[in-house]
């Protein structure tokens, strides 16, 4: 059975999620991103979510196009379109939404209130403890029905 954002992000070890003003520098949110060891950070204005900003945002907006990060607020790099799940959505689900859309981060949102974020990471450390469980139940499976039948031929 797939697990759910919920369970996903109950069985992490760092729950935590950053967030940053829209009028904060670009320099200041790669510094921000650099120094927690994360790729995204959702930009906010006051209390309301307005994007999600990226290393990715860093290098195609900033980078590519020759501006001072220092002079740059986030407002203007940060993707407006924000795509979201709720704690009741599937992993696969997950990674639907972030195939399609070519994003690696999610937020979750509870209640219409951040409660955290979902990368690609997760998913993919997620999938990997269900293949091996999945992988430890048939090898059981096949164990004792090997067994089974040992002792059924013993039996005759």
């Amino acid at each position: 059975m797939m697990a759910t954002v919920a369970q996903l992000l109950s069985s992490k070890k760092d729950q935590s999620f950053h967030t940053i003003e829209a009028s904060a520098s670009v320099f200041d949110a790669v510094k921000l991103m650099a120094h927690n060891q994360i790729g995204a950070l959702i930009v906010t204005s006051g209390e309301h979510i307005t994007g999600i900003v990226t290393e990715r945002d860093y290098a195609r907006k900033i980078v590519l196009h020759d501006r001072l990060s220092k002079e740059t607020p986030v407002g203007d790099v940060m993707s407006k379109a924000i795509r979201y799940v709720r704690l009741n959505q599937t992993t696969d689900e997950c990674m639907t939404i972030m195939t399609e859309n070519r994003i690696r981060h999610l937020p979750v949102i509870d209640g219409g209130l951040l409660i955290g974020m979902v990368s690609i990471g997760d998913l993919v450390r997620n999938l990997i403890v269900e293949q091996q469980f999945t992988i430890h139940q048939l090898e059981h499976y096949i164990r004792g029905n090997s067994h089974a039948a040992e002792l059924e031929v013993e039996t005759r």
